[in-house]
């Protein structure tokens, strides 16, 4: 969940939301003649934000004079990741890892331990997902959005982002790394069916987590990219007779089940117990 981190309104019960992260923002939601303050207000909201578990990412702004200040007042151990917005390309990831390195050595923290989070919001990076989505501190990765649409002149939409966003889904899923998104509209935070309905598409497509500007969706992010009991315990079942049955396929409750459905089954059980072990 995003929160403005100069908001004393927004970060008083941040944590109360039931949001794995918190996002402490310092791109768009904070103005330019902000900036300075929002990065002296990190070091004392991060241990507001995180005191029931959720991890602490930073948001730091595109600009190279503004990504260096940022990235010297949010790398400390309380901050897991940085959400990097615009992301063109591995190189680009590559020069705010250096500026990382340097500030995790000059801080005695171990190198390595802040993670990227990769936002792709321009057409011109498209080609570069896979590299991007390679780098070795890459965490998870979003295409598209507001400004990818922009860019496009396109309206923001389930159409108009499908492909994109499946072409980093598919690079994540090749790197390893979280693919970030859902088939709604962000900035929506009064339809909430809809936003439902983007998730669950989202869910169904391969997404495995998604960011949010308001606390009423975080709930509906937990619901319908988690997993319900009913859910996890037939995954068990499933998994419990395929590996007894010795054979390459088995039939279970009326579906014929093979490696592939087991392997779903599978994934799901450990975000399930990688889940609760989080809350």
């Amino acid at each position: 969940m995003f929160v403005p981190v100069t908001s004393e309104r927004f970060l008083a019960k941040a944590h109360e939301r039931g949001a794995d992260a918190i996002i402490l923002d310092l791109e768009d939601s904070i103005l330019p003649v902000h900036k300075a303050e929002a990065r002296a207000a990190i070091a004392a909201a991060v241990p507001r934000v995180s005191q029931r578990g959720a991890d602490v990412v930073v948001r730091i702004n595109r600009p190279l004079e503004l990504a260096v200040p940022d990235i010297a007042a949010a790398v400390m151990p309380g901050v897991a990741a940085l959400m990097l917005p615009k992301v063109m390309g591995p190189e680009h990831v590559r020069l705010l890892a250096e500026l990382v390195t340097a500030r995790e050595e000059a801080l005695g923290m171990e190198v390595g331990h802040t993670r990227f989070l990769a936002l792709i919001e321009s057409p011109a990076a498209l080609p570069h997902l896979y590299a991007i989505a390679a780098e070795p501190r890459m965490a998870g990765m979003s295409v598209g959005g507001e400004d990818m649409a922009t860019e496009l002149g396109a309206l923001p939409s389930a159409d108009s982002m499908y492909v994109y966003a499946m072409m980093g889904l598919a690079a994540c899923r090749t790197a390893g790394i979280l693919p970030m998104g859902s088939m709604g509209q962000l900035a929506r935070i009064d339809d909430l069916e809809s936003y439902r309905a983007g998730l669950k598409r989202g869910r169904a497509l391969g997404f495995t987590t998604a960011s949010c500007i308001h606390p009423n969706h975080v709930p509906i992010i937990n619901e319908e990219y988690g997993a319900s009991a009913e859910e996890i315990d037939r995954a068990h079942r499933l998994i419990a007779a395929f590996e007894a049955s010795g054979a390459g396929a088995v039939a279970f409750e009326g579906s014929m089940v093979d490696l592939p459905v087991v392997e779903r089954a599978r994934r799901l059980v450990a975000r399930a117990a990688q889940w609760k072990g989080a809350r």
